[in-house]
């Protein structure tokens, strides 16, 4: 799946393995219950869609309960989007959905497309690509995106594929930095927020394959900023002028500061005990308190919360 994607997945699976039975199953059921008829799995409202087919996949993958038969079902939806035209989120969901299909004994959805596929869809992401070196939402977008500039990268690993122009993508994150100590989202913004930090730290992890110093200069100002957003219900902002805390920030957060070695300073025990409050009887996350709603997206940080709060497992 990629080195990124591979630590991230088995980091998880490791830490959720060590969370009660019971609380799993519960989750597991929520999980496989959301998988519809043509194999997909739907978000809070429509039918069935990548984004959130990657997600709950990812869900199932680090729950342990990624079956062949439930991969089975998802290949038959995932065979009905391979010739459709897509967006950036889009492909990655795709590329990403087949590849834990193959990884947990389903079908290989790619092994029929012809040969030279992986060259039209490296060519179909620098589509998206922009003059400041990053990549945008969209095609022909004017200005990159943290978060999308990180998505194609992730795209380019699960090629098994050098991102192009490497340099250009480190000096497009390094444009992004700002003096609060992290990262925004578009180039007009002046104060950090927590989720285009996590993605910027996440592209310098990817970049530092090729280029080992460059995440010399992330340094302490990223875990400051991370570590102040926490919020007096448990959980991280994402912004520090956010009103509360939510369930993507909290996971984003904590896995960058787990990465860069600055877990500790979170009060972990107060961060999983408002992911447990998100829990919902039945199973399934809300994504803040102040949600009524849940999906198999905010699951799967939910229990990426709970896993990263569990601690590393120890050596041998």
């Amino acid at each position: 799946m990629g080195p990124y994607l591979l630590r991230l997945t088995f980091r998880l699976a490791e830490g959720v393995a060590r969370l009660p039975d019971g609380l799993r199953a519960r989750h597991i059921n929520y999980v496989q219950a959301a998988q519809n008829v043509d194999g997909g799995f739907s978000g809070r409202e429509g039918g069935s869609d990548l984004y959130y087919t990657d997600f709950a996949l990812r869900s199932l993958a680090i729950l342990g309960a990624l079956t062949p038969a439930i991969a089975e079902r998802a290949a038959r939806f995932l065979h009905t989007r391979l010739t459709q035209q897509t967006s950036l989120i889009d492909l990655f969901s795709l590329l990403s959905s087949c590849l834990l299909v193959q990884w947990s004994g389903g079908p290989a959805v790619l092994a029929g497309r012809p040969s030279d596929w992986p060259d039209r869809v490296a060519e179909a992401l620098e589509g998206f690509r922009t003059s400041d070196g990053g990549y945008a939402k969209s095609v022909g977008g004017m200005s990159g995106s943290t978060y999308h500039t990180f998505v194609a990268a992730l795209c380019y690993q699960l090629l098994g594929r050098p991102v192009p122009h490497l340099a250009d993508l480190v000096r497009f994150v390094a444009s992004r930095r700002r003096q609060d100590g992290g990262y925004v989202e578009i180039a007009p913004m002046r104060r950090s927020s927590a989720n285009p930090t996590a993605a910027a730290v996440g592209l310098l992890q990817m970049a530092a394959e090729e280029m080992p110093n460059v995440l010399d200069e992330v340094g302490d100002g990223v875990l400051t900023f991370l570590a102040g957003m926490a919020s007096p219900e448990g959980g991280l902002r994402a912004n520090p002028r956010a009103p509360s805390a939510d369930l993507l920030s909290t996971f984003t957060a904590a896995w960058t500061l787990e990465q860069l070695g600055g877990l500790d300073r979170l009060d972990t025990q107060q961060v999983r005990r408002y992911a447990e409050a998100l829990q919902r009887p039945e199973g399934g996350f809300h994504g803040g308190l102040w949600d009524e709603g849940h999906d198999v997206e905010y699951t799967f940080y939910g229990l990426g919360v709970l896993a990263l709060m569990t601690g590393p497992a120890a050596p041998g």
